[in-house]
């Protein structure tokens, strides 16, 4: 920890990232302001905490100015499933674009330090594998995931335009498919989508033929990395990679899926959606040399875990 206690804005502090990332703050002996719209986020994700005197819950849509006094801001605001942020596209490019001026803008008031919480969907449909930092992307400007692969590269735009033009002190990572408890059971996620269908006994759905690939990261790992992250000293900002690199074919995750619940589900193919990547591998070089951050969670132990708290809440 780089000084004493610190007063921390979480956006998006009530969805799946933003709970555990609260935990661990928290944990750390910080004090905690979390910021929700209640979208995709659920006041059940962080009801354990609110009688902590060091956590505060303020219902808030980061599309309209903040004015809170902060230390650090880890700005996660925006629907990150496709059933999500396809409901309203155009709000999810607003909360994209318009959240990060207005929690940079914040940020440049009270000297913040900002991290933004971005995604390998700005590499799009990648034709470089795994994909590194310094990897453009693909990505289609006008197909029906647009809102969000264009909104998060833009968010990127402007985190460093603000560090260039008014010397803001940024963190920017890229997330790679992560998982966990917590995950919201209709987001229309892999993990989530074969998790459920499994236990409800259902035809588990795979899109394609199943051999498209991605890469799973325990939600544990990840908020390792990204708090690893806004600890890192001035000057450097990203963007980093954070994910598991071990990759998998949606049949091989399927499978494991079926034996680690014990269901009698059946396969089922279904047409693969428009500008679904066929690859998603992160490399996390940088990461390593950076930031001593590697995942420890393999993926039988942390689907396991998955599992267990999916048969707990459905």
């Amino acid at each position: 920890m780089r000084d004493s206690k610190k007063k921390i804005l979480v956006s998006g502090g009530a969805g799946f990232l933003g709970s555990h990332l609260c935990d661990r703050l928290l944990e750390q002996g910080h004090d905690v302001l979390c910021v929700d719209n209640f979208f995709t986020g659920s006041k059940e994700n962080v009801k354990h905490l609110l009688s902590n005197p060091h956590f505060e819950l303020m219902r808030h849509d980061v599309t309209f100015p903040l004015y809170v006094e902060v230390d650090q801001i880890y700005n996660l605001a925006c629907p990150a499933s496709p059933v999500h942020y396809q409901f309203d596209p155009v709000q999810t490019t607003k909360t994209s674009v318009h959240g990060a001026i207005n929690m940079l803008g914040l940020a440049k008031r009270v000297k913040a330090r900002i991290l933004q919480a971005s995604t390998s969907e700005v590499y799009g449909d990648p034709e470089v594998h795994p994909q590194p930092e310094s990897y453009f992307g693909k990505v289609n400007p006008i197909g029906i995931r647009s809102c969000y692969d264009e909104g998060k590269r833009c968010a990127e735009t402007l985190f460093f335009d603000y560090h260039r033009q008014h010397q803001l002190d940024i963190k920017v990572i890229r997330i790679f498919n992560t998982y966990g408890p917590r995950m919201h059971p209709n987001d229309g996620r892999v993990v989530s989508n074969f998790i459920v269908q499994a236990l409800q006994g259902k035809d588990i759905t795979i899109y394609g033929d199943g051999q498209q690939t991605r890469s799973f990261c325990y939600v544990d790992d990840l908020i390792r990395g990204m708090i690893s992250m806004m600890e890192t000293p001035d000057g450097f900002t990203g963007p980093i990679n954070i994910g598991n690199p071990g990759e998998f074919t949606m049949l091989e995750l399927a499978e494991l899926v079926i034996k680690l619940t014990g269901s009698k589900s059946k396969l089922v193919f279904l047409p693969k959606p428009e500008d679904d990547p066929k690859q998603r591998r992160p490399d996390i070089s940088l990461a390593k040399d950076v930031l001593k951050w590697t995942p420890n969670v393999q993926l039988e132990e942390g689907l396991k875990k998955t599992i267990d708290y999916f048969r707990a809440t459905i």
